[in-house]
């Protein structure tokens, strides 16, 4: 029953942040238009790290420090899953839009299982690897879309998204490894301090561009740091200690179904009938990962239960 909670914990913590990271690329869409895509991540992250780092300082039962080495390879795994990946991001978004962002991290699955293929040997069933390819074809047909209808400017936005992909699956894979003995809050801490402060860096590239964002943008800014950022990590993380890092990510192919709705509520995007065949391809993918999952812990389990107990040394022929 313990095993049982902590997979259903670790599956329901992954698809919330999938929830909120599905609404923050029509919310970055819209900040865009008063701030630039390197200050969004700088404001974004440093409010995001201070206020991790508040809830570390305040905890009752503080975890162990990581040590030098583990504490490098967290800060590399922040720089490549923050600063470099939302770089790709919000400058992908910006040429873009919303809906085929969201689309394409259907692709990241495949990414990140072909990682962990080479770094780790991990033997991929044959339906995780069906629901992954169902998610590629799906957004094949958005950036196919994007080229048609918005020209060359989208079609670049969408390499630049596509691009994050293979950043985010070498974060996930060194995050996973550099993070064994860590909660999901220490963990990400020392990530998100590691991103703000290469964020902080990238920022200065668009200082003549600094001004004062209005109080919508404010908002929006404090909602992508709060829920999208410590929310979101927190529970990924969470989740991801719990399960492999390709399962993980494909439960995130949630975000492209979500954030095409937020795209349009909150932007007004029109959606074509190639992005609706995306999205339901995407959720055939996830219903693959998920089923085959539960497929081979049933089979585990029966396997273990047929498995005779060793009989006491005087009884052994």
């Amino acid at each position: 029953m313990d095993e049982r909670r902590t997979r259903i914990l670790a599956i329901c913590s992954v698809v919330a942040a999938a929830l909120f990271w599905s609404s923050s690329y029509a919310v970055t869409k819209e900040v865009l238009a008063d701030v630039g895509p390197l200050t969004i991540g700088a404001i974004r992250f440093t409010i995001a790290a201070v206020l991790l780092g508040l809830m570390v300082r305040m905890r009752r039962n503080p975890v162990a420090r990581p040590d030098a080495r583990q504490r490098r390879m967290i800060y590399l795994s922040g720089l490549l899953g923050i600063t470099v990946y939302f770089v790709l991001e919000n400058i992908g978004v910006e040429l873009s839009t919303a809906s085929d962002a969201s689309l394409i991290v259907a692709s990241y699955p495949l990414m990140t299982m072909l990682l962990e293929l080479v770094v780790f040997r991990t033997r991929m069933p044959l339906l995780r690897v069906g629901g992954v390819l169902l998610a590629t074809v799906g957004a094949f047909l958005v950036v196919r879309n994007g080229a048609e209808v918005g020209g060359g400017d989208r079609w670049f936005g969408d390499v630049l998204l596509l691009l994050g992909g293979l950043v985010w699956a070498g974060y996930n894979v060194l995050g996973k490894s550099a993070g064994r003995g860590q909660d999901a809050l220490n963990l990400t801490y020392y990530q998100t301090v590691a991103g703000a402060a290469g964020f902080l860096l990238a920022s200065l590239l668009e200082i003549g561009e600094w001004r004062m964002p209005d109080t919508t943008a404010s908002v929006l800014l404090a909602y992508l740091a709060v829920a999208c950022s410590v929310g979101g990590f927190l529970l990924y993380n969470y989740g991801l200690r719990r399960m492999t890092s390709s399962v993980a990510v494909n439960i995130l192919n949630l975000v492209p179904v979500f954030g095409v709705l937020g795209a349009v509520v909150i932007n007004g995007e029109t959606v074509r009938l190639p992005q609706v065949f995306g999205g339901l391809i995407i959720i055939a993918g996830v219903a693959l990962g998920l089923v085959e999952r539960r497929t081979v812990e049933r089979r585990t389990v029966v396997e273990q239960a047929s498995v005779p107990e060793p009989a006491p040394v005087g009884e052994r022929a």
